[in-house]
Order: structure tokens, then C-alpha cells, then sequence
């Protein structure tokens, strides 16, 4: 196949998640379906806190974050499925394909700070509960939420200078069904030499330095909880932290399971399907932990409810 000058090329023709006619309607509801549930949880969980005053605690402040991220992750990587199936529109522009890049990069990248900056919070929670407040009070949280935003939007500019610099491509075909650098790598005649580079040494960084700090926060509060001597009392301190260990366990198993399915060779089919766990089933599945495991969320909930019907 001739190489395409990048010049020449206005837009990517995105792929989308299978080319089985058989498969596309039952994959299309399917992703529909979790989407909607995401929106509903993500929303609910953002209205609960921004209006329920006993909400207003640093972990559901970083909660609200992680809910906006998902929220905007999802919604950046799924679009163009809805796009593809309902009218047929397979194209994206090259400036909108590398917004679609950057934003989900971005944000991606963000949720990893987010939940480390959750897993301190915890730790001062269970291990210094008398300074809780003090520690973390309202510009500690705002800082922590600052950087946890900054670094995701810093991460990804060295990436789209090195895509800048392709200068042809073999096709212009991404088999995805979003722009995401792997796949664009993979279209590209130039050479890719230092965005390999960045992506092996900063993305390695971005990925275990938050994992490192997560570790190392759970390390000090088993060890807090193992100290405390009634049973009750380790169960409650446990229970505190239970669903955002819940969350980092399958955000963490979700960006493995696509690390394993880019390395094990080229089948995209693999790695569309890891893409989908990430975009799609994670944010689904983030809200439903938090609002079924935690009490102050399902009373919310519940007070929220009866004052609408007793309005009513």
C-alpha cells in the first residue's frame, strides 16, 4: 500500500468495535446500555454531593472528581461508536481526532492521580483521624485535586508534538473505534523512535509513581488497622476504605489487561476489547461501589427522595 502524505489527509477513518453486521447491534446496545448506566451513576453521585451538606467531606470532594472524570472519559472514547452505528459516519477530522487523543489521555491519566490523592485521604482518615480536618482541610484537598487535574494535561502535550511530526502514513484507517496513540502509531511510515521512548519511560511514570503512592498508603493503614484491638473497630476502619480499594483493584486491572493485549501482538480485537473494559465498564462500575458499599451515599440518596416525594 502507498504511503499517504499527512497533508493530503483531512480526516481518520475510524474502524469501530467489529466488523460483524450479526455482532454490531447487540454490541451497540450493549455499550448503549452500560453508557446510560454510567451517565445516571456519575450524575447522581455529582448532584448528591454538590446538594447533600453532609457530603461536603474531602473523600466525596475527590469523589465528585473521579465521577467528572469518568463521566468525560467515557463520553470522549464511546461517542463515535454511537456516531458510527446511528448514522453511518465512520470519519473523524485529524484536529478532532487529536482532541479525542488529548482529552482521553488526559483524563485517563488524572484518574490515576485522583485515586491516589483518594488513598491519602483515607490514610489520614483511619491513621491520623484526630488531625483529619486539619490535615486535610480545604486548600490541602483543592492543591491535591489541582495537581491530580495538571498532571493529565501536561502528560499528553509531548505526545501530540511527537504525532505532529508524522509526516505520511500507510493508511488512514485506525482500527479502533476511537483515537488513541497505539493505534495511530501503528498507521505512521515516520519514525516513531521517541514517542516509543516517552511513552516506555513518562507513561511508565505516570502509571507507578500514583500506584506507588496508593501501595504505600494501603501499607500504612493495614498495618493502622491491624493495631486497633476490637474487632469492630478494625471492621469499621476497613469498611471505610473497602470500595475505593474496590475501584483501584479494577482501574488497575483494567489498564493491565490492555497492557497485555497491546504487547501480546497485533490483534486489535484483543485490545478494543481491553479498551472497552477501560472506557466503558469502569466508569459503570465506579458509582455502583460506591453508592452500594457506602452508607452516607445511600442515605443521601434516601433523603433526597423522600424530601421529593414528601413534595409531592
Amino acid at each position: 500500500m502507498s504511503s499517504i502524505n499527512q497533508t493530503t489527509i483531512e480526516g481518520f477513518w475510524l474502524k469501530g468495535v467489529s466488523d460483524v453486521p450479526e455482532l454490531k447491534v447487540v454490541i451497540f446496545i450493549m455499550i448503549l446500555l452500560i453508557y446510560l448506566i454510567s451517565l445516571a451513576g456519575n450524575l447522581t453521585i455529582l448532584l448528591l454531593v454538590c446538594f447533600d451538606l453532609q457530603l461536603h467531606t474531602p473523600m466525596y470532594f475527590f469523589l465528585s472528581n473521579l465521577s467528572v472524570m469518568d463521566l468525560s472519559s467515557s463520553t470522549t472514547a464511546l461517542h463515535m461508536i454511537f456516531v458510527i452505528f446511528t448514522i453511518q459516519n465512520h470519519i473523524i477530522s485529524t484536529p478532532a481526532c487529536m482532541a479525542q487523543l488529548y482529552i482521553f489521555s488526559t483524563l485517563a491519566c488524572n484518574e490515576l492521580s485522583i485515586l491516589a490523592a483518594m488513598s491519602i485521604d483515607r490514610y489520614v482518615a483511619i491513621c491520623r483521624p484526630l488531625h483529619y480536618h486539619t490535615v486535610m482541610s480545604r486548600k490541602v484537598c483543592g492543591l491535591l485535586a489541582s495537581v491530580s487535574w495538571g498532571v493529565g494535561f501536561i502528560d499528553i502535550v509531548p505526545t501530540l508534538l511527537f504525532i505532529s511530526t508524522f509526516t505520511c502514513y500507510i493508511s488512514r484507517e485506525i482500527d479502533h473505534y476511537f483515537c488513541d496513540v497505539l493505534p495511530i502509531r501503528d498507521i505512521t511510515c515516520s519514525d516513531t523512535t521517541l514517542l516509543d521512548l516517552y511513552i516506555l519511560i513518562c507513561g511508565n511514570i505516570y502509571i507507578f509513581v500514583p500506584l506507588f503512592l496508593t501501595i504505600t498508603s494501603y501499607v500504612f493503614i493495614i498495618e493502622c488497622i491491624l493495631r486497633i484491638r476490637s474487632s469492630a473497630g478494625r471492621r469499621k476502619a476497613f469498611y471505610t476504605c473497602s470500595s475505593h480499594i474496590i475501584v483501584v483493584v479494577i482501574f488497575y486491572t483494567s489498564i493491565v489487561l490492555q497492557y497485555i493485549g497491546t504487547v501480546s501482538g497485533n490483534n486489535m480485537g484483543f485490545n478494543k476489547i481491553f479498551s472497552l473494559l477501560n472506557t466503558a465498564f469502569v466508569p459503570m462500575m465506579n458509582p455502583l461501589i460506591y453508592s452500594l458499599k457506602n452508607k452516607d451515599v445511600k442515605s443521601a440518596l434516601q433523603r433526597k427522595l423522600k424530601f421529593r416525594i414528601e413534595k409531592h
